[in-house]
């Protein structure tokens, strides 16, 4: 096993609202909130089984699919699928479970995921209040604003 140094999941997920990450050019990719368009890519492996081109065709409709696409995932989704398809069976192995989590993270398909790849999908088209509302976070009340006053009594 190696020896001190970062791993690629060690330490806290970034965080799409850090200013630090919005100083970075190239630090987090939009994705679009209507998915990928158009058809899915052509089965990539061997031969498939009805349910994994069911799941084949739903994951190309993502908005992860535009980021695939661009990096040539075509092989590693249909993996995924497969892998899926083989976990809702019944009696299916723990192990097999995990290895479809691994994928969910990989290819951005958790939040978790999401936020390695530094992806973020785009807000879908709002009214002006909902954009305000998204435009300004909470701010959290100060330790000041959390004390109540006391009055003082008679039978304190």
């Amino acid at each position: 096993m190696p020896r001190g140094g970062a791993r690629v999941v060690s330490g806290p997920p970034p965080d799409p609202n850090s200013l630090k990450q919005m100083a970075l050019k190239d630090g987090w990719s939009t994705l679009p909130a209507e998915g990928r368009t158009g058809p899915a890519p052509e089965w990539p492996l061997v031969s498939a089984q009805p349910r994994e081109l069911e799941l084949w065709e739903s994951m190309w409709s993502r908005p992860q699919a535009v980021a695939w696409e661009r990096l040539g995932q075509e092989i590693e989704v249909a993996m995924f699928c497969r892998k899926l398809a083989e976990a809702e069976l019944p009696k299916a192995s723990v192990e097999l479970q995990k290895v479809v989590r691994q994928y969910l993270d990989s290819l951005g398909l958790s939040v978790q995921g999401m936020l390695r790849n530094r992806w973020r999908i785009a807000a879908a088209a709002a009214g002006p209040e909902q954009a305000a509302a998204v435009a300004q976070p909470r701010r959290r009340a100060s330790a000041r604003d959390r004390l109540k006053v006391v009055p003082s009594g008679e039978g304190a």
